[in-house]
């Protein structure tokens, strides 16, 4: 039985909120994680899968791309480049560490499997903080990115369409439920747009190296997506194919 194996990094965030009450105030500090829906659906299509929430894929995250071959497939979700770049050895004690970013590409380029899922802190993202724009995870994946913020937000709703036939989309029909939200990206040439949102492209599929890459601009979970959108039953079979055609399995 051909092995499945997932890394997922990103998808969790710390709100530190200060509530202020006349002269007095206090903090409070609360930690969260988004990847639910979609860890729950790669499971339950017999993934394994390593999930590394942000501030434990600082450190943890592989750092060569011989270590990432451990994995089929590597998902990156909300997590900005400089959490990948920036290694605490590096960052807090100034020491030499690889580009993480540098081995995610090569992992690619010698046949490994990359979906990068949009968000505040992925693609380029809020204020542009994202930060993938002209690095080298870029360049494995299907899609160029800009240098600004990239964000569409789409509060009154946008119905995603199907536009080419692909394994990522086999049998999902074209009724889809509604996004609120994505990143604007470009197709590079060559690549496959699966699916669009308005103009803009929602499922971007290529080839890098002797690997293969996804960009899903919208999210995996809230805000964009919505709980109609998790609680379809097409949700689960769309991250199980996506991940079995980014490894090569289909």
């Amino acid at each position: 039985m051909t092995r499945r194996s997932v890394l997922f990094a990103g998808e969790s965030w710390i709100t530190h909120s200060i509530h202020q009450k006349g002269f007095d105030s206090f903090t409070t500090t609360e930690y969260a994680e988004g990847g639910f829906w979609m860890k729950q659906a790669l499971t339950r299509a017999g993934w394994d899968i390593t999930y590394q929430p942000s501030h434990i894929a600082a450190r943890e995250f592989p750092s060569t791309a011989v270590a990432l071959q451990a994995y089929d497939c590597v998902i990156l979700s909300d997590i900005g480049a400089n959490t990948l770049l920036l290694h605490p050895d590096t960052f807090v004690r100034g020491r030499v560490f690889p580009n993480r970013l540098a081995a995610v590409r090569d992992y690619v380029a010698q046949g490994g499997g990359l979906i990068m899922c949009g968000g505040y802190l992925t693609f380029q993202g809020i204020d542009a903080k994202g930060q993938y724009a002209g690095s080298p995870v870029e360049e494995a994946l299907p899609v160029i990115l800009s240098r600004h913020d990239d964000r569409i937000e789409c509060p009154q709703s946008v119905k995603p369409l199907v536009e080419a036939a692909h394994p990522v989309v086999a049998g999902l029909g074209t009724d889809w439920p509604y996004l609120l939200g994505y990143n604007r990206v470009t197709p590079k040439p060559g690549a496959t747009v699966v699916a669009h949102v308005g103009d803009d492209p929602l499922i971007v599929a290529g080839s890098y190296g002797k690997g293969r890459s996804i960009a899903f601009t919208s999210d995996c979970g809230p805000h964009w997506a919505p709980q109609p959108f998790v609680d379809w039953p097409g949700y689960g079979r769309l991250w199980a194919q996506m991940a079995d055609w980014a490894a090569g399995l289909s």
